[in-house]
């Protein structure tokens, strides 16, 4: 008989890829929704991915900011991947309008997943709970040791609520004894073919760029491909050594006028609308006074950050990790080339897609 693994977030750019890659792998399939009228778009969405959405996967409707239907979802699940937050089209004024819910919601799945027996739960969070109050360089790269100063208030609501809600799983892991029964994956910008329109925060800047922004910022991303982020989420949901540990998923950087680039060398006139300059900081800067979202990135201008995979990569026992986020420079171009042609004409390109085992 094969285990259950849950899904929070089954409509998501990469809750959707861990539902198809998991249904590929043999397992049976739960995902939420908070509204069953998108059980539809779940299994569309599968079968754009390649698997097959049969009775093997089940969808049922619960909220990340109610207790209600959590019990239902994690009963007789061996296994919980919580990739589900919340995360809104513009950066709340209030803080705690994106902090309290993903904080919470965290919580609410890890505790239903603990007392329902689970054996292994694990939480995506994102290199945003990273990035400590230091400098990185090639030499000295972010690691899993490093983390984000969640009450920092100069940082954005969405920087804040990740670190704090991951910081709030791994309290309530160790208070409950079950530190062994969490891992949490921490990516960079995760790109990659997307199966529909729910499009995530990590692919909010290239679609300004198909959209005809008039010029790139000087904003770089360390990005790594969705089917990669997947991947490595079953791996730390299976492997012994993972439990209790971090994972950082990063892999190329790139400045977003190199994007660009690579969009037309890949899209020829789908990118039309695509920026060929690249926008001075002060411009971005005067921009900020009058736009909030801007604002939020605006301190990030010009830097550069360095982030290590080699714990992904190599803390395996008794084999090493398998993931490819080690990846050439074309597979990460072909990466992006396949994200954008999702996004303008629905079409899916297996650009170095990874094989599932």
């Amino acid at each position: 008989m094969a285990d259950t693994v849950l899904v929070t977030g089954g409509t998501g750019f990469l809750g959707g890829w861990c539902v198809a890659s998991l249904l590929e792998r043999g397992y049976d399939v739960r995902t939420t929704v908070r509204d069953l009228a998108r059980e539809g778009n779940v299994r569309e969405a599968v079968a754009a991915a390649g698997a097959e959405a049969d009775s093997r996967l089940s969808v049922l409707a619960a909220d990340l900011t109610s207790d209600a239907g959590w019990p239902e979802a994690v009963a007789g699940c061996r296994y919980v991947l919580h990739v589900a937050s919340p995360f809104p089209p513009v950066q709340p004024k209030d803080p705690d309008e994106l902090i309290v819910p993903a904080r919470d919601g965290a919580l609410r799945v890890l505790r239903a997943a603990l007392d329902a027996g689970a054996e292994r739960v694990v939480m995506t969070s994102s290199i945003a709970a990273i990035r400590a109050n230091r400098p990185s360089s090639e030499a000295a790269p972010y690691t899993e040791a490093d983390w984000t100063d969640g009450n920092d208030a100069s940082r954005t609501p969405y920087v804040r609520s990740k670190a704090l809600a991951e910081r709030a799983a791994w309290d309530h892991a160790r208070a409950a004894g079950a530190h062994d029964r969490l891992a949490t994956v921490n990516p960079g910008a995760i790109i990659g073919p997307a199966l529909n329109d729910d499009h995530s925060y990590s692919l909010q800047a290239i679609e300004r760029l198909l959209d005809g922004t008039p010029a790139a910022p000087k904003l770089g991303f360390t990005f790594v491909d969705v089917r990669d982020v997947a991947d490595l989420h079953i791996r730390a949901m299976t492997a012994e050594a993972a439990g209790g540990e971090r994972f950082i998923a990063a892999d190329e950087w790139r400045w977003l006028p190199e994007v660009a680039a690579i969009l037309h060398e890949r899209l020829g006139d789908a990118a039309r609308k695509v920026p060929r300059r690249t926008a001075p900081n002060f411009m971005i800067r005067a921009m900020a006074l009058f736009d909030g979202g801007i604002r939020s990135v605006v301190g990030d201008l010009g830097k550069r950050s360095w982030f290590s995979s080699e714990k992904a990569r190599t803390a395996s026992s008794p084999s090493p990790w398998r993931t490819q986020l080690l990846r050439s420079s074309d597979c990460a171009n072909g990466a992006l080339s396949a994200l954008a042609r999702a996004m303008t004409s629905s079409a899916l390109a297996p650009d170095c897609r990874p094989a599932y085992r």
